[in-house]
C-alpha cells in the first residue's frame, strides 16, 4: 500500500508545480505589463519595480496555489484512469477510500499553509508593495500621473485624466476642495502638457483650452467660469504621501483586523469591510481542501484519453463557481445583507456538500 501511494504522490508532483508555475507566470504577466510601462513611459527605477514585482508573487499565491492542488490531483488521477489503472487497483481489493484519505492529509496541510500566507505573508507582502507604489512621487512625481482613476496624491488636488500620451494628457479634470463647507473649485480643460520640475516634488502642468472656476469677488461662497486658452499651474506632491501609510484591510493579520474592530466598536463608522476581509482570509484557507476533495471524484469519472482535457475543464468550472460564489457572498456582507461570520462560510459548505455527494457516489460504484 506504500508503494502505492508513493506511485500516486509522485504522479500529482509534476502536474502540481507545472499549474502552479504557469498560473502564477499567466497572473504575473499582466502586472508585468503595468510595470514595464512606468519604467519604460515615466522613467521609474528598475529596482523599485522588481521589487514590486516580486511583492505581487505572495498574493498571487492566493489564487494559484489551491488552483495548482486542483490541477495536480485532477491530472494525476485522470492519467491513471485513462490507462485502467483505477480498475486494477479496485481489481486488486483496494478501496479508493484508502487512496483518498492521503489526499485529505495532504489538503489539510495545503490550507494550514494558505492559512499562515494569508494571515502573515500575504498581508505584508499586499502592504509593502502598496508603500512601493505609493512611494514612486518622491524620485518621479510623474508616475503618479495614471489615466482613468481618481489621482489623490497631489496636495489639495484631486485630478482624472482620461488620456495620457508620453508628456500629453487629454480630458483632465482638476478638483480643489475648500475649506469651511465652500464649493469645490473645478478646472477642466481639453488637453495640455506636464513636465517634473527638477530636484522638487513637483509636477508643472500647461492646460490648453478649458474653464476654470474663479471665485466672486463680491460673494466668495461662489464661483463663475472663466474661459481660457493657455493655464498654467504647479502640483505639489502631497507630504502626507510620504508619512506612515496606513494599512488597508487586506494588509492586516487576523489580529491586526480584530484590534482595529475593536478599536472601533464606540465610533458610528460602517465596520463591515473589516469583518468581511477577516472571515474571507479564514474562509479561503479551505479552499485546497475543497479543491482537493472534488477534483478526485471528477478525475476518476472517465477512463478514456479523449476526456482528460474535459476533467480539467470541469474542475477549473467548479473552481471559477466557488470564487465567483464567495466574491458574491463578500459583496452581501459588505452590504449588511448578511452577517460575515455566516455568509462568508456558504461557498465552503457548498463545496464541501458537493464533494461529499460525489465521493459517496464514486466509492459506491
Amino acid at each position: 500500500m506504500r508503494i502505492l501511494r508513493n506511485y500516486i504522490l509522485t504522479e500529482c508532483i509534476l502536474p502540481f508545480f507545472l499549474a502552479l508555475g504557469v498560473l502564477t507566470s499567466v497572473f504575473l504577466l499582466g502586472n508585468l505589463i503595468q510595470l514595464a510601462n512606468l519604467v519604460i513611459n515615466k522613467g521609474v527605477s528598475a529596482a523599485i519595480i522588481g521589487k514590486v514585482f516580486l511583492l505581487s508573487v505572495p498574493t498571487l499565491l492566493g489564487y494559484t496555489l489551491p488552483l495548482a492542488c486542483l490541477v495536480g490531483i485532477t491530472l494525476a488521477f485522470s492519467r491513471l484512469s485513462a490507462d485502467n489503472e483505477i480498475i486494477a487497483i479496485r481489481a486488486s481489493g483496494i478501496y479508493l477510500l484508502k487512496l483518498f484519505v492521503p489526499f485529505l492529509t495532504i489538503g489539510i496541510i495545503f490550507s494550514l499553509l494558505l492559512f499562515i500566507l494569508t494571515d502573515r505573508v500575504i498581508p505584508y507582502s499586499y502592504h509593502a508593495q502598496r508603500v512601493a507604489l505609493k512611494t514612486l512621487g518622491t524620485s518621479n512625481p510623474t508616475a503618479l500621473l495614471e489615466p482613468g482613476v481618481f489621482i489623490t496624491a497631489f496636495e489639495k488636488q484631486i485630478l482624472f485624466i482620461h488620456r495620457i500620451e508620453d508628456n500629453r494628457f487629454y480630458n483632465i479634470t482638476i478638483y480643489q476642495p475648500q475649506p469651511n463647507g465652500k464649493p469645490t473649485r473645478t478646472i477642466v480643460a481639453k488637453r495640455g502638457e506636464f513636465s517634473p520640475v527638477p530636484d522638487q516634488d513637483k509636477i508643472l502642468l500647461k492646460l490648453i483650452d478649458g474653464t476654470s472656476d474663479e471665485p466672486d469677488l463680491q460673494n466668495p461662497n461662489n464661483f463663475y467660469k472663466l474661459n481660457f486658452q493657455k493655464f498654467f499651474m504647479t502640483l505639489d506632491l502631497s507630504t502626507d504621501s510620504k508619512k506612515k501609510i496606513t494599512k488597508k484591510p487586506k494588509g492586516m493579520s487576523l489580529r491586526e483586523l480584530l484590534a482595529e474592530q475593536k478599536q472601533l466598536e464606540n465610533l458610528s463608522i460602517k465596520k463591515s469591510y473589516l469583518k468581511t476581509e477577516y472571515w474571507r482570509k479564514i474562509t479561503w484557507a479551505f479552499s485546497p481542501l475543497i479543491f482537493i476533495a472534488l477534483g478526485f471524484p471528477v478525475s476518476i469519472i472517465t477512463n478514456k484519453r479523449d476526456k482528460r482535457a474535459k476533467n480539467v475543464f470541469i474542475v477549473i468550472g467548479l473552481a471559477v463557481t466557488y470564487y465567483l460564489m464567495s466574491l458574491g457572498c463578500e459583496a452581501l456582507s459588505l452590504q449588511q445583507v448578511a452577517p460575515a461570520h455566516l455568509i462568508m462560510w456558504v461557498p465552503n459548505a457548498i463545496g464541501f456538500f458537493a464533494a461529499i455527494i460525489l465521493n459517496i457516489r464514486l466509492l459506491r460504484t
